[in-house]
């Protein structure tokens, strides 16, 4: 059997979805059948629409925050630091010990350093010119407790 290695110009969800679901699949079968229970916690307005939201997830015992983002006319008003802590308190409660992100240069390090995440690893020039970091935070001991 032979294979065609190509780089896709216009990738399609369907073929996206199969690449991961594919990965998804393999790590389970190395991880004891864990898979990520993803986390979403919004901020809407009166309309119902979100102007913010975080999307993490549990996965082999870790909170991985993925995206945190508020509309600028929210920032430095609490609400990422209300968001952060639901998913952070979700994930202390199912038993994670620790929490791992990244950030860019330009996006929200002090905000992160804040609120207990220490750098471990900096990328230089990602992007040109800036950096992309990685930091983790230890969460606090929970018992177990669906809510």
């Amino acid at each position: 059997m032979s294979y065609r290695i190509a780089l896709e110009e216009k990738p399609n969800n369907t073929d996206i979805n199969t690449i991961i679901q594919g990965l998804t699949a393999y790590n389970q079968s190395k991880a004891n059948g864990d898979t990520p229970q993803y986390l979403v916690a919004t901020a809407r307005n009166e309309e119902g629409t979100v102007v913010g939201g975080v999307v993490a997830a549990i996965y082999l015992g870790w909170l991985q925050v993925s995206a945190l983002w508020l509309a600028d006319e929210l920032r430095g008003n609490g609400y990422g630091s209300q968001l952060l802590a639901l998913v952070e308190d979700a994930a202390a409660r199912q038993g994670c010990a620790n929490a791992f992100l990244e950030t860019l240069s330009f996006q929200a390090l002090p905000f992160y350093e804040k609120r207990g995440y220490t750098v471990f690893s900096r990328l230089a020039d990602f992007p040109p010119g800036g950096a992309r970091y990685a930091l983790t935070k230890a969460l606090p001991v929970m018992a177990n407790v669906e809510s």
